[in-house]
């Protein structure tokens, strides 16, 4: 394709031309932990974003999915860009941040504004330079179908995603119980969607049954990535993860992006996530090799 037949493309066509292709290859699997696993300390702000950066530094981790729940309100573009520039100057990527989504509201007004925020938030991802926002599908509301609400998450990601394509930012749909409960469905909804700018935030601990087979389901809808210390058994029984196996199930899968830890086990995080960084790191690797 020449540079006038590229050009006469309508810009989602272009798009669709360029977007989305990996080069052939093994695997590239990267660390990252969300700012969910300081939950209690973020909201009480014993802890801040920026000592997140100094953090990741710490204990060498690549990036830092920005959970935006404790942001300083009012958000000022200018605490953003400074937040930026201590990332960048450290070394560490702000590849993703992560936002309160409900995108199966029954009534089209309810639906615009949904997209509305997510517009917001792009909007925000792109000045910090986030390639990457998690959102959330919503429950099935009281007297709808699953498949009504799944048509709904599809209409809300689908014109997320194509605002989001204009700031270069992929929209991730989180399996996060609800409309996401099941891998089935929730590539169901991407599919429907079908564009290079929405996939799937594949959390490896939400499942509640057949996770294994869940996870290879979503595999190659996978635009970014989470790790839980535990996981349900095949008799819903919580668990220690099998980390190894799960990174390498990405890998085969010829993943590449972030695998993220978010933590929430009863173990106080200060002890217990550089402890699970360090086999992140070992893991992620061993398993890019």
């Amino acid at each position: 394709m020449n540079r006038r037949q590229l050009l006469s493309l309508t810009p989602a066509l272009a798009l669709r031309a360029q977007v989305g292709r990996l080069t052939p290859g093994r695997a590239r699997l990267r660390s990252a932990i969300c700012a969910y696993s300081f939950r209690q300390a973020l909201q009480a702000r014993t802890m801040t974003y920026e000592d997140l950066v100094h953090y990741a530094v710490e204990h060498r981790v690549d990036g830092l999915d920005l959970t935006v729940y404790w942001f300083p309100q009012p958000l000022t573009e200018q605490w953003l860009l400074n937040l930026k520039q201590l990332a960048y100057r450290n070394a560490v990527e702000l590849y993703s941040i992560a936002i309160r989504t409900e995108m199966t509201r029954p009534t089209a007004e309810q639906r615009r504004k949904e997209v509305e925020e997510i517009k917001r938030w792009v909007d925000v991802a792109a000045l910090l330079g986030a390639g990457h926002i998690r959102v959330f599908g919503g429950r099935v509301p009281e007297g709808a179908s699953e498949e009504q609400a799944a048509g709904w998450a599809a209409e809300v990601l689908a014109q997320g995603a194509e605002y989001a394509a204009r700031k270069g930012v992929i929209l991730g749909l989180e399996n996060h119980g609800g409309i996401t409960d099941r891998a089935e469905t929730i590539v169901k909804i991407v599919r429907q969607v079908d564009s290079p700018w929405a996939g799937i935030n594949l959390d490896t601990g939400n499942f509640r049954s057949k996770v294994f087979d869940q996870i290879q389901m979503c595999l190659p809808y996978a635009v970014n990535a989470q790790v839980k210390s535990q996981i349900r058994d095949e008799n819903g029984q919580v668990v220690e993860s099998d980390w190894d196996r799960i990174f390498g199930m990405f890998a085969r899968a010829g993943y590449r992006g972030y695998l993220a830890l978010e933590y929430e086990a009863k173990e106080p995080p200060e002890t217990a996530v550089p402890r699970l960084l360090k086999r992140l790191r070992e893991l992620a690797a061993k398993h890019s090799a």
